[in-house]
């Protein structure tokens, strides 16, 4: 039986600003990464989203990402790994500690944004993650982009991983993503991403912009929560991986790993 993991980015609202629908999205995900306060995120906002994730049995997973609220964390910043590995212990430290005065364990941990990508192909940042990961905490999952060098960094160290792919993102022939600034870059066609959900999951292959036929991996599935019809998507994923008869499962659940 065919089976994934249904990941979205959550905890972004900071302040007295206020970012998704995350009360709503959590009641359909199996697993949460949330903001660790750089690029969005704050402590009373991370203390919410961890007891919300709690209370819907969804996996917790650290989002970690640049310091850059303004950019929110998407604009590329020139740091060297051992500002990568500092940043990365730092932000799972923060929610780390909430997770557990609250009395769950953490599941994962996801970079965000212009980190998430660029440790997708530069293998010094990849490593220097993966080695912050590990050392907070060996039993943490490591989701990195399908096939990226973040996701080969964690399997060299020794951590679980989780091969992503994205529902509302166009991918490349050479596998990563669109970068946001190009034309075509987010799926807007509610029925175009969920085709390329199932085929991607069934199948393991995704069509690229140049629609050329790329292998892939699909362990979890991205859905962004910041966008405005993102509770409406989410609820047509998870309808159609059920009428695809694909069970939707978190991968720290131990019946998912590997």
């Amino acid at each position: 039986m065919y089976k994934v993991d249904l990941n979205c980015d959550l905890g972004e609202s900071f302040g007295a600003y206020k970012l998704g629908v995350d009360e709503e999205i959590l009641r359909l995900v199996t697993s949460a990464n949330v903001a660790c306060g750089f690029h969005a995120g704050d402590p009373s906002v991370m203390h919410k989203t961890v007891i919300l994730a709690l209370e819907n049995g969804v996996g917790i997973g650290a989002h970690p990402g640049f310091p850059d609220l303004v950019g929110f964390g998407r604009r590329d910043m020139n740091i060297s790994p051992q500002e990568a590995y500092d940043m990365v212990v730092y932000q799972i430290g923060a929610l780390y500690g909430f997770v557990r005065a609250a009395g769950g364990n953490m599941q994962h941990v996801k970079p965000h944004g212009a980190l998430y990508n660029m440790a997708a192909t530069k293998p010094d940042l990849a490593e220097a993650i993966a080695e912050a990961v590990y050392n907070i905490d060996g039993q943490l999952i490591l989701f990195g982009l399908s096939g990226s060098e973040l996701v080969k960094a964690g399997e060299k160290i020794g951590l679980k991983t989780a091969q992503e792919v994205f529902a509302d993102r166009s991918y490349q022939t050479n596998g990563l993503l669109t970068p946001r600034s190009e034309e075509g870059a987010l799926i807007k066609d509610d029925k175009q991403a969920v085709a390329q959900v199932i085929r991607m999951v069934k199948e393991g292959t995704v069509f690229s912009q140049q629609g050329t036929v790329v292998p892939i991996q699909a362990d979890t599935v991205c859905l962004h929560g910041d966008g405005s019809q993102a509770l409406v998507f989410a609820r047509q994923i998870r309808e159609s991986l059920s009428y695809a008869k694909i069970a939707i499962q978190a991968v720290g659940d131990s019946k998912n790993r590997s």
